[in-house]
């Protein structure tokens, strides 16, 4: 596909934030993005949020165009809710290391071998991993749909081994885990934090489950962006250590500003942040010329979308019962 619109030149004296509104109110057209993207993509979507909370937000929208900004199997499962939409993503190279991790073609082979296990999917996976998947999650409602399955029910996790091990760890289960990661929560430095904890000895350790599990045992607070998000919001404590993707501090500062946000740095770099290097592709002149090209479009092929589509709508569906 050609993609050389994605750095196309932007006319000299134009306001980028200005011009993408417009162009949204002109295309019917609705940017959504996720915590992890830059501050300034953040401040012009009309929607940011989590895994879960975009998933549902797309299956409603009466938008005709989404701009996903955020990795690709985003753009993928917004495309599968919504196959009569044109579903754009600012730049085809913002991938996913952990969905990266899981090759549907060898995934597709472990649950092949174990036919009496029905399989949960991560929803950082493609749609074709999807496709061979009985219900997805998202670290916003994963335990709440593991526990949803009979105990006696063998089980498949794919593809976080962090996540998986750590629902297995709080639910009892005995998953068959992929050994799949992300190259972000899969970074965070034990040392670093214990030096942060011992500089901040009142912060608040707000950790996600992809991490590795030494760095789960630190924490305060375990969560998805969402429920970290809320829980620094509602907190009584001001200081807080925050090991997940950098993007985050952007929201929680903009709804604490006079609470104090410290990220967690990588173990292997001086970096004083972990930052995602494909959420970075996503950037206010790359979202311009998506929205001025229409392109690239996101596209799933038919016999993927369908069987992809049943595990999504579960998972929206349990979520909704349970009022997640």
């Amino acid at each position: 596909m050609e993609t050389s619109y994605v750095n196309a030149p932007i006319p000299a004296g134009i306001d980028l934030k200005s011009e993408i509104r417009r162009l949204c109110q002109e295309k019917n057209a609705i940017i959504m993005a996720h915590y992890y993207t830059e501050g300034a993509v953040q401040d012009i979507a009309d929607f940011v949020g989590d895994s879960l909370a975009l998933a549902q937000r797309a299956a409603k929208t009466d938008a005709d165009i989404i701009v996903m900004c955020g990795v690709h199997f985003m753009g993928e499962t917004n495309k599968i809710l919504c196959p009569q939409k044109k579903v754009l993503i600012p730049d085809l190279s913002a991938t996913c290391s952990l969905a990266e991790s899981c090759p549907a073609d060898a995934f597709a082979e472990f649950v092949h071998a174990h036919p009496d296990h029905k399989v949960i999917s991560y929803v950082n996976t493609s749609a074709a991993v999807k496709a061979v998947t009985d219900v997805v999650v998202t670290s916003s409602n994963a335990r709440q749909i593991v526990e949803s399955f009979p105990q006696d029910q063998p089980l498949i996790f794919g593809p976080d081994r962090n996540l998986g091990s750590y629902l297995n760890a709080i639910t009892g289960r005995e998953m068959l885990l992929w050994d799949g990661a992300c190259h972000v929560h899969e970074r965070f430095s034990v040392e670093k934090l214990v030096a942060l904890k011992q500089q901040y000895p009142e912060a608040k350790v707000l950790v996600h489950p992809e991490c590795r599990g030494a760095i789960v045992k630190l924490a305060d607070v375990v969560g998805s962006t969402a429920r970290l998000l809320n829980y620094a919001v509602s907190s009584e404590s001001d200081t807080f250590l925050v090991v997940t993707e950098s993007g985050i501090l952007h929201e929680m500062q903009r709804q604490a500003p006079n609470k104090h946000f410290i990220p967690v740095p990588p173990d292997d770099s001086t970096c004083a942040c972990n930052e995602c290097n494909f959420m970075r592709l996503i950037t206010l002149e790359k979202v311009y010329n998506t929205l001025r090209y229409e392109q690239p479009e996101v596209q799933v092929p038919a016999e993927i979308t369908e069987a992809a589509l049943r595990p999504i709508q579960a998972m929206l569906e349990i979520s909704e019962r349970l009022g997640l």
